[in-house]
């Protein structure tokens, strides 16, 4: 046995709460036989070590070392069963797979009529909670005890059976490619971000429009709405079509709305519905209904009946804390945030175990980002050092790119000149070598390594003439998504009118925000006259 299943049974042991764990010893001491059991000593001491070591175990005298590896295995397999027992992890599907595996004992008992009875309710059960692939399971045992237990409506049975079992079988198939197109799309922005040229945004549409199964909406469930949106929201994402993530983001969550008892049974997606609904209202500016739509998610999550486990728990803190960050870079209220670093900061070592690297990095970005609005040009390169020395890091490319071309601004704002010239070397033999340089990237590029060739006289100049050659790409469909990791336009006019960054953004929140009032007011006035 390799050393990272060894640590995967420690790790499941130190997962453990208080009630699992006295559950285990209650589950392992209904049999005498077990009180003093090897198995039942190994959990006790992994309990107590706070790291997990082969040879104290050996010289604990426990287990041999010749008998660890089935010892440990054996271990494993009592804590999931025990784990399985446990009222907190039964939900409904191991109810349905509890009755189907009852219907299959009683049915090689040769008692057929008792077995159509529970696969008749597990299958009503299964269909009320969209659990299409067990009523598919159920259908089929059903057919197979009908073949074998005569009775006076077999034909008719037969013909129920065989249309059910073809109407499942086919909304499985929609699901199945559905959610096949949604995890290929979410791999490809992942591996490299948005779209980066027209090129790959046809590329995608194709991609997307030759996957995508043909079907009626109407004849769509829960199940097949899910992954349908989901679908429509990575290729939304993509193609930074961020009105259409916000448009496919509300239909997924009002699926819950609409149906909540599905809260209870698929509560990550219901997080992560929400969780892409926040970042769609965040790429759109709409920070009125941002913060109302995480204060009302921050409500349903206090709610008693919300279910909670320790995946649940992660993804919370995750969602939460990210947005929490994101409404303070919406107006440019970096100050205000700052004080939500370091009460993340203590909390990301409790999940550190249950984050990807990945996730982890994200953090890391928006601590930086927020600490460079703040003017903390020192701590954003702190926080950058993080993402940029990551050699583990092998997805989300766009954000090593945008993590470094950050940090040589950090470094010119923080004076650290003599740093400039490798990090301008480094950071442009990183963006040739993923293929990654973008218009905005080189302007940037070129600029600074011009810097120190400019007078201090001639510098506002040079900031004025680079806003202006940026400016034109800010509404470029392709070129645009430079300035959702670093708004470099805002920055550009904090030193042109040497103002903080933090106040530039929010000054420009302000005017957009009035500016759409206004229109509004417009549009009301209008109506009443007409």
């Amino acid at each position: 046995m390799t050393k990272e299943q060894k640590d995967n049974l420690f790790q499941l042991v130190k997962s453990l709460t208080k009630s699992e764990k006295r559950q285990f010893k209650l589950f392992v001491g209904r049999l005498g036989v077990n009180a003093d059991s090897k198995f039942l000593n190994l959990f006790n001491l992994l309990d107590k070590s706070n790291t997990y070591d082969e040879p104290a175990i050996i010289k604990a005298g426990i287990v041999k070392k010749q008998q660890l590896a089935n010892v440990k295995a054996h271990l494993y397999k009592q804590i999931l069963i025990s784990l399985k027992l446990n009222p907190s992890h039964q939900n409904i599907r191991s109810q349905i797979r509890e009755q189907l595996d009852f219907a299959s004992i009683l049915y090689h008992k040769g008692l057929y009529k008792q077995s159509l009875r529970i696969l008749e309710k597990a299958k009503e059960l299964a269909m009320q909670h969209e659990e299409k692939n067990l009523a598919y399971e159920i259908v089929e045992l059903e057919k197979i005890i009908e073949s074998q237990y005569i009775t006076r409506s077999i034909s008719t049975r037969a013909d129920e059976l065989t249309t059910q079992a073809e109407k499942l079988s086919e909304l499985n198939v929609i699901t199945s490619k559905l959610s096949n197109l949604s995890l290929q799309l979410y791999s490809m922005i992942l591996k490299s971000g948005y779209v980066k040229n027209k090129e790959e945004a046809q590329k995608i549409t194709a991609y997307f429009n030759d996957r995508l199964p043909k079907f009626e909406i109407s004849e769509l469930g829960f199940r097949e709405k899910l992954w349908l949106y989901n679908s429509y929201l990575w290729y939304s994402f993509l193609l930074q079509d961020f009105l259409n993530c916000y448009r496919y983001a509300s239909k997924w969550v009002n699926l819950f709305h609409e149906q909540p008892h599905m809260i209870s049974l698929n509560p990550v997606f219901f997080l992560k519905g929400n969780n892409y609904l926040l970042e769609a209202l965040f790429f759109i500016r709409k920070k009125p209904r941002f913060v109302k739509q995480l204060r009302l998610l921050e409500n349903q999550l206090e709610h008693p009946d919300f279910p909670k486990d320790e995946n649940v728990e992660a993804l919370v803190f995750l969602y939460l804390n990210f947005h929490r960050i994101n409404q303070h870079f919406i107006d440019g209220s970096f100050d205000e945030g700052l004080n939500l670093i370091p009460r993340i900061e203590n909390k990301l070592k409790k999940f550190s175990s249950r984050l990807d690297e990945h996730h982890k990095m994200i953090f890391y970005y928006k601590f930086a980002s927020m600490q460079f609005g703040a003017g903390n040009n020192k701590a954003c390169i702190f926080y950058l050092d993080k993402i940029i020395s990551n050699k583990s890091l092998s997805m989300r490319e766009d954000l090593q790119v945008f993590a470094r071309v950050l940090n040589l601004v950090a470094h010119y704002e923080a004076g650290l000149d003599y740093h400039l010239e490798s990090l301008l070397k480094s950071t442009y033999k990183f963006l040739i070598k993923i293929n990654d340089l973008y218009e905005v990237q080189k302007e940037m590029i070129k600029f600074i390594k011009g810097l120190q060739d400019i007078y201090p006289h001639d510098l506002k100049e040079a900031f004025i003439a680079l806003h202006k050659t940026l400016k034109t790409y800010e509404d470029h469909p392709y070129e645009r998504r430079a300035f959702l990791y670093l708004d470099i336009i805002s920055w550009l006019e904090s030193k042109i009118e040497n103002k903080p960054v933090g106040q530039v953004i929010r000054e420009k929140y302000l005017l957009e925000s009035a500016s759409k009032t206004d229109k509004s007011a417009f549009k009301i006035i209008s109506k009443e006259k007409s």
